[in-house]
């Protein structure tokens, strides 16, 4: 469930620091009438990140096993690369996130009405997309068989609307750029255990060998229906007898992944929160 919270709080936190970038520049601009379509674009792009869900949910359960774990296992390594790319982007453009952002919007203020649906849905929607389809994936690879994983998102995504609105009254300030890098790193860790979940999926779909060539067992240490092996398994999708190949798997991506992503780059600024002397002045990145 943490990891799922994890993911919700993460990926809603980046989406409500875009809305509050986006509604602060348009309320210091004086320009209060383009909010409307502002939050049209974002109530679309919502809508599509549930029905993407939904779809991914529901869509898939009249496939056959085999056909459901060669679709899920890809799926998963999908996602997988989405968020490492999405923590290196945040990592490399956080700085210009904010003037992007007020550049989309200029345009779009002087194209008219359907650009700013357009502008809010864009920079939103990737958010969601994402957001829906590495939950999807994570809650397969956690197998809790309950509603405890979508709980745990939907808190995570409560939790960023509240940061978010906080940020934009200027009653909160923390250091986004740490949150963002700490956050990261543990997304990366929930990520290769979904990694490692799908590469399983690809073996039993046949796809790859080695589904009986065990890295390990240690089943009766650690019962996989014991509290801490279900907390294991939730948090980072623990599973105590791995193939070779899927223990390989996630030990590579974890070892270069987290190397390259906490490796310093420099000295930057650090990363401030909205005012309440000036909405306007929104944070410039996400970490």
């Amino acid at each position: 469930m943490f990891g799922n919270y994890l993911i919700g709080l993460r990926e809603g936190l980046e989406a409500s620091l875009v809305v509050c970038i986006l509604v602060a520049y348009l309320v210091k601009t004086d320009n209060r009438a383009a909010l409307r379509p502002v939050w049209i674009g974002v109530g679309i792009a919502c809508a599509l990140s549930l029905a993407f869900g939904a779809m991914l949910e529901f869509g898939t359960q009249e496939l056959t096993f085999q056909a459901q774990e060669l679709l899920g296992g890809t799926l998963s390594i999908v996602s997988v690369a989405l968020v490492t790319w999405m923590v290196f982007w945040m990592k490399r453009t956080a700085r210009n996130l904010r003037a992007e952002l007020h550049g989309r919007l200029d345009a779009a203020l002087a194209m008219g009405t359907g650009a700013l649906v357009a502008t809010a849905f864009l920079a939103v929607g990737r958010e969601g997309l994402e957001t829906a389809l590495f939950v999807w994936a994570s809650v397969r690879a956690s197998g809790e068989g309950s509603s405890a994983p979508l709980i745990g998102v939907l808190l995570g995504i409560a939790t960023a609307i509240v940061l978010g609105w906080l940020f934009y009254r200027g009653a909160l300030r923390i250091n986004l750029s740490r949150f963002f890098t700490w956050t990261g790193a543990m997304l990366v860790v929930v990520a290769a255990g979904v990694l490692a979940y799908g590469v399983h999926d690809l073996q039993e779909a046949a796809f790859l060998g080695g589904l009986n060539d065990r890295a390990f067992d240690i089943s009766e240490v650690i019962p996989p229906d014991s509290w801490y092996g279900v907390l294991l398994k939730g948090v980072f999708n623990f599973q105590p007898n791995p193939t070779v190949l899927q223990l390989v798997v996630w030990s590579a991506y974890l070892v270069v992944v987290l190397t390259l992503f906490l490796r310093p780059t420099g000295a930057r600024p650090a990363t401030a929160a909205p005012t309440a002397a000036g909405a306007g002045s929104a944070p410039e990145g996400r970490g």
